[in-house]
């Protein structure tokens, strides 16, 4: 399915972005990847569920947004109160605020509104609507609501045009970058990386009494709850064999899963001549977030890269089926 996404539009023009969970991990990072490239990016539109209203509201008049969409209608005064204050603390006229919309429908609504980009970073389910809604419109999706496409499936994959979905998951990044050193037909499998999470080297038996602050304790990732628990139990593992399954067509028993505890090797390809092409960095999310906003571009200083002048180690295991069972699932229940 991803194949070269379209190229930056026009001559020097900057992508207009839409950031769908902007006061989350994923959409936090990506705007201060946009403030340092304000000559590339511009961003016309912020969702969030609404839960940080002063956040969003400072969001919205430091980009300079058009639309602020609320998912949460219980939410909606706050942020529009938020709003308003911030107004008055920047000086600013209450004529000059965004439009404010508030609903599930108008996160949809502004998903599927005129832009180049529209980044997913809603957590779970609730990310479905706004990914179909961002296709249809013909805007580049970069993903990071790796749900809406499990859940959606051929829903999602038969209204996608090529290169259209970029992925914003470190793994699934990974993958497209190492996949241009050849084409479909010479890949041999492709293997996803998995830091292993807190409960690295645990027995089955010795996750019988562990706990939720355990598991949010992530050794290497700094991620919101959600994905935090879910890579602690190797589901998210499961869900990224699933989404890289659909994302480049690659059969399920050709996609491996292999322990990597420094989460520096991000995925590698296998091609049919032996070699691996392997995609590394220091674990940051804003290296994928910056391909997804400018795929295939790259963007300048994204994050840190390797210290190549100092001796490193990096490590790599087999997959405890029988301690974590979640990736083998998914599996299954995809075929």
């Amino acid at each position: 399915m991803l194949e070269h996404a379209a190229s930056t539009p026009g001559s020097g023009a900057r992508r207009r972005i839409v950031i769908l969970g902007s006061t989350g991990s994923i959409g936090t990072q990506a705007l201060d990847i946009i403030a340092a490239h304000r000559d590339r990016f511009v961003v016309s539109g912020l969702a969030a569920g609404g839960s940080a209203p002063v956040l969003l509201a400072e969001q919205a008049w430091e980009f300079g947004v058009e639309v602020v969409a609320v998912a949460d209608e219980q939410h909606g005064r706050e942020v529009a109160e938020a709003i308003a204050a911030a107004a008055h603390r920047r000086g600013r006229s209450p004529q000059e605020a965004p439009r404010l919309v508030v609903g599930t429908d108008a996160v949809v609504e502004l998903a599927g509104s005129a832009c180049d980009v529209v980044l997913n970073g809603i957590a779970g389910a609730a990310g479905l609507r706004p990914t179909l809604a961002a296709i249809d419109a013909g805007s580049i999706l970069a993903l990071a609501n790796k749900e809406s496409l499990i859940i959606g499936g051929p829903v999602v994959t038969d209204r996608v045009r090529p290169g259209q979905i970029v992925p914003v998951d470190s793994e699934h990044s990974a993958l497209a970058q190492a996949l241009l050193a050849g084409s479909g037909d010479e890949v041999r499998r492709l293997i996803l990386t998995a830091s292993g999470g807190p409960f690295r080297g645990y027995q089955r038996h010795e996750l019988m009494n562990v706990t939720s602050q355990q598991a949010l304790a992530h050794p290497t990732w700094d991620m919101g709850p959600l994905v935090t628990i879910n890579s602690a139990t190797m589901v998210n593992k499961g869900l990224e064999v699933i989404e890289a399954h659909l994302l480049f067509d690659v059969p399920l028993e050709r996609i491996d899963v292999v322990i990597h505890p420094q989460s520096v090797v991000h995925s590698m390809v296998e091609f049919i001549d032996g070699s691996t092409m392997a995609q590394a960095s220091p674990p940051d999310m804003r290296i994928p977030i910056s391909l997804g906003l400018d795929w295939p571009h790259r963007v300048l200083d994204a994050a840190p890269g390797c210290d190549w002048s100092s001796a490193t180690t990096w490590e790599f295991f087999p997959l405890d089926a029988d301690a974590f069972p979640a990736v083998d699932l998914a599996r299954n229940h995809c075929e």
